[in-house]
C-alpha cells in the first residue's frame, strides 16, 4: 500500500459514537501535551514511540495498545526521528459509560477513569486491527461495523475491568469546580481574578495546585477545551473560520495554529474524511 504523510479520519454518521484516525508516518505529526473529551485507544501498527501519559513515560513497539481516559494529558511522538505509524480510535464518553454500565461494570451509569494506560497482549492488538479494517472497508455492511465496535469494545472492558486498579488522586473540589467553570465558559475570555475568586486560592497556589491535578495550567486547559469545540464543530460540517469564532479564537490563523499544534493536523485535514475506501488498517505481512 502507499504511505502518505498526512493523516487520514474515518467517520461515518451512521456511528456517530466512534472516529478511526490512521498515521502511516508518525514522524509528520508531532503532538504538543493536550487531551481529548472522548475515551481513546491507539494501536502501534509500525515502529516504536514514547507515550507520555500524565507524569509518566512509556516505550511502546509495534502491537502494542495505549488507552487514554477523557481529559487525561498525554502525548505520543517519534524517538530519535525513527519511523512509526499508529491508528487511534475516540470512543464518545457518554456512549461508552453507557456500555460499561448495561454490561454490569459500573455500578451507576457515570464514567469511572480506567487506570491501564497500555496492553501488550498479541490479541487485542489482532482484534483492534480487525475491527479497525472492518470500519476502514467501504464494502462492509453497517451491521457488520457495529458489531465489530460493540463486541470489541465489551470485551476489551471485561478485560481492563479484571486488572488491578491504582488508587486514583481525587482533585480537590475547588479545582473541579474551575474545570467545570472552564468547560461551561471555554469560548469566553477567562481572567485569573474570576478563578481566584471562584476558588478562594491565590494565583500563584491556583496555577499550581490546577498544573498538578490536571497536567496544564488552566490557561493551557482553556486552549485545548477551545480547540475541541472546534473539533466538534468541525466534524458537523462547521466552516473553519466560523468554527474558530464559536470556539472563542480571536481570528482564524490562530485557530489553525493551535489546532495543527494539539490534534497534529490542520483543521481541513481533519475536515476531510478520505475516501480512499481501500486503505487498510495494517500492512500485508
Amino acid at each position: 500500500m502507499s504511505h502518505t504523510p498526512k493523516p487520514l479520519f474515518w467517520r461515518d454518521s451512521r456511528l456517530p459514537h466512534v472516529e478511526l484516525r490512521k498515521v502511516s508516518d508518525g514522524r509528520k505529526v508531532c503532538y504538543a501535551p493536550h487531551s481529548h473529551t472522548q475515551w481513546s485507544i491507539g494501536a502501534i501498527t509500525g515502529g516504536k514511540s514514547t507515550f507520555q501519559y500524565r507524569e509518566n513515560a512509556y516505550r511502546v513497539n509495534e502491537g502494542d495498545l495505549v488507552l487514554m481516559n477523557p481529559g487525561w494529558v498525554h502525548a505520543c511522538n517519534p524517538i530519535d526521528n525513527q519511523p512509526w505509524a499508529y491508528l487511534m480510535l475516540y470512543v464518545d464518553t457518554p456512549w461508552l459509560t453507557d456500555l460499561r454500565f448495561q454490561a454490569g461494570l459500573l455500578s451507576e451509569s457515570r464514567w469511572r477513569d480506567i487506570p491501564t494506560p497500555t496492553l501488550s497482549k498479541p490479541v487485542w492488538y489482532q482484534r483492534y486491527c480487525r475491527m479497525a479494517d472492518c470500519l476502514l472497508d467501504d464494502h462492509r455492511d453497517l451491521l457488520d461495523k457495529q458489531t465489530e465496535v460493540v463486541e470489541f469494545l465489551s470485551d476489551l472492558m471485561h478485560e481492563l475491568a479484571q486488572q488491578s486498579a491504582e488508587q486514583a488522586i481525587q482533585a480537590p473540589e475547588a479545582v473541579t469546580a474551575l474545570i467545570q467553570y472552564l468547560d461551561n465558559h471555554a469560548a469566553e475570555e477567562v481572567s485569573l481574578d474570576t478563578l481566584c475568586e471562584l476558588s478562594g486560592y491565590s494565583a500563584g497556589h491556583l496555577i499550581r495546585a490546577f498544573k498538578q491535578h490536571v497536567g496544564l495550567t488552566p490557561h493551557a486547559y482553556l486552549v485545548n477545551r477551545r480547540i475541541q469545540l472546534g473539533r466538534d464543530a468541525l466534524k458537523n460540517g462547521t466552516p473553519i473560520a466560523e468554527a474558530a469564532q464559536n470556539a472563542g479564537f480571536a481570528d482564524q490563523p490562530h485557530f489553525q495554529r493551535t489546532f495543527k499544534r494539539l490534534m497534529a493536523a490542520t483543521p481541513n485535514q481533519y475536515q476531510t474524511v478520505s475516501s480512499d475506501q481501500q486503505v487498510q488498517a495494517t500492512d500485508p505481512q
